[in-house]
């Protein structure tokens, strides 16, 4: 294990507790003593839901270590049941208890309770806590789900008789992956199940989220799975392909080119016809990132530098959709989803940049300060990384904070998705473009910081005991990070050459200082000034 500050993810019980939170009629016995109990912020402060976890904690204490500790969870186990009285139940032991080594799983066999209950086995200190929502997601499913009713073949397909028989039924699927604690996930499954809707395609479960165990029970009735988040749906997705022969997605609709991919992909495994499936969805299609995209106000966003890190999943979408629909530069592509390093490094191939694969937010500030990006799609980690170095960042992937489950309805997948990432990134762009203008005009009569606000008129006051206000601080370029690759640090640019640096616009000023910088090494230059950087300037203006 290593002690870090941040941490990407949780030890694997946590996303048990994601899997029972967004469940109905399921509850989590987690054997964990007294400290390990913090896991309902999670979900009362950050995700702000109503109510506090399924879960019940044996909260053992140091001075119960000499005692019995087995029997103080079957007392705990009885007492959930009783009060709370779920369809079925699902025990284990978070890290710490996993140490004293009392069983959960057997120990909740022996009580014989009239509900099924399922023991999770997660490995705390090899695993962390997306591999523990599927796994948990997976043994639910292995537990729960019932055969199917009716053979794939007869579910709507063929010719019937129009006076003795009822016509074939719609297709049908099951949506699987969304979990509590997820990143927009309440409003992706509102957007794709509206597609789905508008396709031709009926819904047979929804699971983790919202479903119970007796809708897992149902698994089984749908034709094919649609797996929006593979994270904690490839799993359970597998073993139903392997019972009851249902093919499962591997397109996840996120962006404009991949919701179209999405839906051909849908209508195919329904056995629809997926040109005029896509034709009709597209006809009603709330889709303006397209023409936002290719607008006159959107040229300067062409060949922005971006750096993107997250989920698996998250991080390979945003990549395409940086690249293929707004027109920016993909300098860096990463993840902290170990069990998917082969994808995302497959995918940073096809962006000619090295894909990296690290839990450590250290490892990624230093990646970061060494592309200078323009722009940084992550995790709440990266918006703190960004904001250090003074780069634009918008967060695209879990883990992330309260400010990322807003009241509206904000998507990432299906077309009003690919609206919601138009907004989301290039407006941290336009701000901070406007940012600089304000910077350029910092020593104007009107516009500096010792000016009152123009809408209180020319009567508003000064601020107290000075005729004009400090100027704020320059925030830390990328560059300044001393990294193995950087040839020059900033502490060889002269004071003047800094200030004038400050001046060329924010979106610009990376590939300035790069080229500068490059200028002065092969010309042996120790001390950059005003005239070297003009001199590079015009060098790469050739």
């Amino acid at each position: 294990m290593q002690l870090t500050l941040w941490t990407y993810e949780g030890p694997p019980h946590i996303g048990a507790m994601r899997v029972a939170t967004a469940m109905r009629g399921l509850h989590y016995v987690l054997h964990a003593p007294q400290g390990d109990t913090y896991a309902d912020l999670l979900f009362t402060m950050i995700e702000r839901l109503p109510r506090r976890p399924p879960v019940s904690y044996t909260t053992f204490q140091a001075r119960d270590l000499g005692g019995d500790t087995a029997e103080l969870f079957k007392t705990t186990a009885r007492d959930a049941y009783e009060r709370f009285k779920p369809e079925a139940m699902i025990v284990g032991a978070s890290c710490t208890a996993e140490l004293i080594q009392d069983d959960p799983g057997g120990l909740a066999r022996a009580l014989d309770l009239p509900v099924p209950v399922v023991p999770l086995e997660l490995p705390a200190y090899q695993r962390k806590e997306n591999w523990g929502a599927a796994e948990t997601f997976y043994q639910l499913v292995r537990a729960l789900a019932k055969p199917r009713a009716e053979a794939p073949a007869e579910a709507h397909a063929g010719h019937f008789d129009t006076l003795h028989a009822e016509p074939p039924r719609r297709p049908r699927c099951n949506l699987l992956g969304p979990t509590a604690l997820g990143f927009r996930h309440r409003d992706d499954v509102r957007e794709i199940s509206e597609l789905l809707e508008a396709i031709g395609i009926d819904i047979v479960v929804t699971a983790p989220l919202g479903a119970s165990p007796a809708d897992l029970a149902r698994l089984g009735e749908a034709d094919f799975n649609v797996v929006l988040y593979p994270e904690v749906a490839n799993q359970a997705a597998a073993w139903l392909a392997r019972q009851y022969g249902q093919k499962a997605t591997r397109t996840v609709p996120i962006g404009v080119g991949a919701t179209r991919e999405f839906v051909r992909e849908v209508a195919t495994l329904a056995g629809l016809d997926a040109q005029a499936a896509l034709e009709r969805i597209e006809a009603k299609a709330r889709s303006r990132s397209t023409w936002y995209a290719r607008s006159v106000d959107s040229t300067y966003l062409t060949g922005k530098r971006v750096f993107v890190f997250g989920d698996a999943t998250h991080a390979v979408a945003a990549a395409r959709v940086a690249r293929d629909e707004f027109g920016f530069e993909v300098v860096g592509l990463g993840t902290y989803s170990r069990e998917f390093a082969r994808e995302v490094r497959e995918a940073a191939k096809l962006h000619n940049c090295e894909a990296l694969i690290t839990d450590d937010y250290l490892d990624v500030e230093a990646r970061v300060a060494e592309l200078q990006p323009e722009l940084v799609l992550g995790t709440q980690m990266e918006r703190h990384i960004a904001k250090r170095l003074g780069v634009a960042c918008a967060v695209i992937s879990a883990p992330m904070h309260v400010q990322d489950f807003p009241a509206r309805y904000s998507p990432q997948m299906g077309f009003e998705g690919a609206n919601v990432l138009f907004d989301t990134w290039v407006h941290p762009l336009v701000m901070g473009l406007e940012e600089h203008l304000l910077h350029m005009f910092r020593d104007d009569f009107e516009f500096h910081d010792g000016a009152a606000a123009s809408h209180l008129g020319h009567g508003a006051a000064r601020p107290h005991g000075t005729d004009r206000a400090p100027q704020r601080a320059e925030p830390v370029e990328a560059g300044a990070a001393v990294t193995a690759s950087n040839v020059i640090a900033l502490a060889d640019w002269a004071p003047d050459a800094q200030k004038e640096l400050q001046k060329i616009p924010f979106f610009v000023r990376g590939k300035a200082r790069r080229n500068t910088e490059r200028f002065a090494a092969e010309r042996g230059v120790a001390t950059i000034t005003v005239e070297t950087l003009y001199d590079a300037k015009a060098h790469f203006g050739r």
